[in-house]
């Protein structure tokens, strides 16, 4: 800090937010306040003293405000090294700056909105704000930077006290952070503008930690839960966890599983359990009570410690329920007053109440040396590409129960095989390396639940390479099928259908899920 002359801060802000009581504290600690355009006219109308830059720099602001902070006076005074470059400062006359205040232009914000142009968006590129910010956090030995206006209030609690070695550290840290996920935020637009769809050739994440999990997959592996910088607390990212212990990894890809999934089978009310990543029930009813009942009925035994989502509030009679039950996390979009007394008598049981659908456009996965990057499979069907291929068509129930079990399968890891009727899952194949044994293991399960697989309906995410899926089917009685077809056997699998006069819809899309 200057020792002989009042410490000076440099305040230039675009989010105006608790800068008036930062100035405040400041200037009543002694501090010199300069400051440019804006900020600088909403400090004088709070009664503040402020030096212009343009008066400090002896040179206007020019270009409408595009040239303003780059100049030597503002850059020689935040990069001096203290007990180096007096000389200098003193032989040009520039006086150093000890603290630096600075946001940068809304670009995220601009081009989310619709009626943005690239013009729009040029213009909301900041140059002198990053070159600010870097040059602050560079010399953080001497220099504070404040890029956050949630950092405020823990600096203006220990004025007159400066901050720490270490605190300049953390601040400038989180100032490189600040400028690296701007700069990716312009190129990734910048990107999108030249028609590199579906993929653009350059794909900046920059995360911020929201928690720190107990760990990982498993004890020894150390984990977190990150959120994108400068996005809203969306999804399941954003929850609020009413009640419970604290969320742990492999709760969260269930409960992510669970939410997914839910959210795939409609308005209806309904209810779908995970168990490691894969539904073990899913089904809709006329109220989320029956809907619970439907889909626990199809594997109770899987259900045990497992994730169960609900598209709606939970009522007192629905957690009375749920609390005979032991389970790890309950996903709805609300729970009532009375629910959460009852929940409570269960105080490790977490309960999560998601934020609004976030959803992200890109799939992205760690590999040996990499990243593998694709399109998020959330394409809503389109049930005009869907063809009848066998002479029997499926009845108004029977396609209903299709639709409903190409909702669900879509869920499962492949290769996958969803037995439904009356929405509810009545059996589920997943995972398995043959697609034959899937279908076995559906059927299995629905044997081993008690449930008839009688005139019930099949889904496989991707097509059947062999008759023989179809004919383990037709075994138990299944009435209609559906699935993407493409198979160099499709006609064996077709005349297979026709033979047990079984109806086979063909959608033209598979669904993997590795």
């Amino acid at each position: 800090m200057n020792s002989a002359t009042a410490p000076v801060a440099l305040l230039s802000v675009s989010d105006k937010t608790g800068i008036v009581e930062l100035g405040r504290a400041l200037a009543a600690a002694g501090w010199t306040l300069l400051s440019t355009g804006g900020t600088a006219l909403t400090l004088r109308d709070a009664g503040l003293n402020v030096i212009e830059v343009s008066d400090h720099t002896g040179f206007p602001e020019i270009m409408g405000g595009r040239v303003k902070t780059l100049h030597p006076t503002i850059h020689g005074g935040i990069l001096a090294r203290r007990g180096r470059d007096e000389a200098v400062l003193a032989a040009h006359g520039i006086t150093a700056i000890d603290l630096v205040v600075v946001n940068l232009y809304p670009f995220s914000q601009t081009v989310a909105r619709p009626d943005c142009s690239l013009i729009d968006a040029i213009e909301q590129i900041d140059i002198g704000g990053p070159a600010m910010v870097r040059a602050a956090a560079k010399n953080h030995a001497a220099v504070s930077i404040l890029c956050d206006p949630a950092d405020y209030q823990t600096l203006i609690e220990q004025l007159p006290a400066p901050p720490t070695a270490e605190q300049r550290r953390a601040l400038a840290v989180k100032a490189f952070a600040h400028t690296a996920a701007y700069d990716g935020q312009v190129s990734q637009y910048l990107a999108g503008t030249l028609g590199q769809e579906p993929l653009p050739a350059v794909i900046n994440i920059n995360l911020d930690r929201v928690e720190s999990l107990r760990y990982g997959e498993n004890p020894h592996q150390g984990a977190g839960l990150y959120r994108q910088r400068n996005q809203p607390a969306t999804g399941l990212a954003g929850a609020r966890l009413i009640q419970g212990k604290p969320l742990s990894y492999n709760n969260l890809l269930d409960a992510d599983a669970a939410l997914t999934g839910i959210r795939l089978l409609g308005p209806e009310p309904g209810c779908v359990i995970i168990k490691h990543s894969n539904p073990c029930g899913a089904a809709t009813g006329s109220d989320l009570a029956q809907a619970w009942h439907k889909a626990l009925a199809c594997d109770p035994t899987s259900a045990f410690g497992g994730i169960v989502a609900f598209n709606g509030e939970i009522d007192a009679d629905l957690a009375e329920m749920l609390t005979g039950r032991f389970l790890e996390v309950i996903v709805a979009t609300g729970v009532s007053a009375e629910a959460r007394a009852i929940l409570s008598a269960k105080p490790n049981l977490r309960v999560l109440v998601p934020g609004s659908s976030g959803g992200n456009s890109l799939s992205v996965r760690a590999i040996d040396g990499g990243w593998l990057v694709q399109q998020a499979d959330d394409m809503a069907n389109n049930e005009a590409e869907f063809k009848v291929v066998t002479r029997r068509h499926p009845t108004e129930r029977e396609m209903t129960d299709l639709r409903f079990a190409w909702a669900v399968v879509k869920m499962v890891r492949s290769n996958a095989i969803v037995y439904a009727r009356d929405g509810a899952t009545l059996g589920i194949g997943a995972g398995q390396m043959s697609r034959v044994d899937s279908a076995r293991i559906g059927a299995l399960k629905a044997e081993d639940a008690g449930l008839s697989l009688e005139g019930a309906a099949m889904a496989s995410d991707a097509f059947f390479p062999f008759a023989d899926g179809i004919e383990t089917a037709a075994g138990r009685g299944i009435r209609a099928v559906i699935q993407p077809g493409g198979s160099m056997r499709d006609a064996e699998v077709i005349d297979a259908c026709d033979a047990h006069d079984i109806a086979m819809v063909v959608t033209g899309r598979r669904h993997f899920r590795h």
